[in-house]
């Protein structure tokens, strides 16, 4: 079966277009005219543009979006909330994880996003024992990607240790932790579960406060053809502690010992030395920002506009899930670079759209990063596609369209389509009814026990 869409205008790998017409047939785009006129049966949008990959997610979090604003005693930090995050964590069933997961899922797709990576550490019962089944809570997330059509690459955390020195775990990351073994049996479990061809599988060393160097070159030898996601220096308490253990900071200990390279996705990488952001760059690997979340954290600003003048990579990823948005992660990676450098356009890197420069910048990285194919509007490219239309029905511009959704709130997401399937229409993921009734429930569920 094809389907046929017709765009006002499209973002082609050579640039904009007018009057494009796209086929899929499958989960493929078999055909790209422009100048081109609708044909009957086809679907009319407004500006096509290729879909987002959303490099970072804790889909269990989506349940506590909005549960850790209260300040306490002391001051509040990263360190604080993760005790709330903790908290939440130990009280999800496999099947409320599972209805957690599928409300994020069709809130990326309703946002832009049509490939998430799962960076997924809730392995375990909630007391901390393997379920029989060692990759039952990797099925959850699976059977979410599935249920909400989005694109998945699974990354299974490895997570062993509460600190540098691989000091013992405590009793709040007892349904994250592995041994080697352990993980193994996992990794293989997860591998035969996902049957989509678009998916992906790669690993999440946790940070090198939860894996050793040991166990780190051991996943690297065991899996180091894929994905490798890591959280590295997204606090300054993180930085001292790793200074204090061994001598070096995070990264520099991470690109000293070990070989980072294009298939290493660097998580915040917040806090950095001129010389670790250089040899980031010169590494190829994607560094994965998550602005909405380094924000609500109170994490700090990553010297993008340095970085990327270096010709290095990034990508977007919603992380926590306080707040699901292509459009303001792309938004508030710009504003926190204006507020730093104290000027406008920073990322436009000099001339050009800002909207532009943000989403050409994170497609690219993003679908590395997630080991995905090119992002592209192309013959043979996967069908993964956002319609963006104007509220106002004020006529298109191009580049114009993209600034105008990234920094303003006239234009938005009206369809979505992953893998061919059109599952966003007038805004709205064809699941929303009975996916918010199931997370609902599972929240609600969730918090009785807290």
């Amino acid at each position: 079966m094809t389907t046929g869409i017709f765009a006002s205008e499209a973002l082609l790998p050579d640039g904009w277009a007018r009057d494009v017409r796209v086929t899929l047939a499958g989960e493929t785009i078999t055909a790209v005219a422009t100048g081109s006129t609708a044909q009957a049966g086809d679907i009319r949008v407004g500006a096509l543009v290729p879909g987002m990959a959303n490099l970072h997610s804790h889909a269990f979090q989506r349940g506590m979006a909005g549960l850790a604003e209260r300040r306490g005693a002391t001051a509040d930090s990263f360190w604080t909330w993760r005790e709330v995050m903790y908290h939440f964590a130990l009280t999800l069933t496999p099947e409320e994880a599972q209805a957690v997961a599928e409300m994020a899922y069709m809130e990326m797709l309703e946002a832009g996003f049509t490939r998430v990576g799962e960076f997924h550490y809730l392995h375990h019962d909630r007391d901390g024992t393997a379920y029989a089944d060692p990759a039952e809570m990797s099925l959850r997330i699976i059977a979410a990607a599935g249920a909400t059509g989005i694109n998945l690459t699974h990354l299974p955390v490895f997570y062993a240790h509460s600190d540098f020195g691989g000091k013992a775990p405590n009793p709040g990351q007892r349904r994250f932790l592995h041994d080697l073994d352990a993980f193994a049996r996992l990794m293989e479990g997860a591998r035969a579960a996902m049957t989509r061809p678009l998916d992906r599988l790669g690993i999440a060393p946790h940070s090198l406060r939860a894996v050793t160097e040991g166990e780190l070159h051991a996943l690297v030898a065991a899996y180091g053809d894929g994905p490798i996601h890591i959280h590295i220096a997204e606090q300054t308490r993180e930085v001292e502690d790793c200074i204090v253990a061994s001598g070096q900071r995070p990264v520099e200990r991470l690109m000293a010992h070990f070989p980072v390279d294009r298939h290493w996705c660097l998580i915040h990488a917040t806090h950095l030395t001129d010389t670790e952001t250089k040899a980031i760059a010169a590494s190829g690997a994607v560094v994965g920002l998550c602005p909405l979340t380094e924000a609500n954290l109170g994490d700090g600003l990553f010297p993008a506009e340095q970085f990327l003048s270096l010709g290095g990579r990034i990508g977007v990823g919603s992380d926590s899930n306080v707040e699901i948005s292509v459009r303001e992660e792309l938004k508030l990676l710009e504003y926190g670079q204006r507020l730093f450098h104290r000027q406008r356009n920073v990322l436009s890197m000099g001339e050009g759209s800002t909207g532009r420069a943000l989403l050409s910048a994170a497609l690219a990285g993003g679908a590395q990063a997630l080991a995905a194919p090119a992002p592209e509007l192309a013959v043979g490219a996967p069908a993964d596609l956002v319609a963006l239309q104007d509220r106002l029905g004020l006529p298109g511009g191009a580049d114009r369209t993209l600034d105008r959704w990234v920094f303003g709130t006239d234009v938005a997401v009206a369809d979505v389509w992953a893998a061919g399937r059109h599952l966003v229409h007038e805004g709205t993921h064809l699941g929303r009814a009975a996916i918010t009734g199931r997370f609902a429930r599972a929240v609600g569920a969730a918090l009785s026990r807290t």
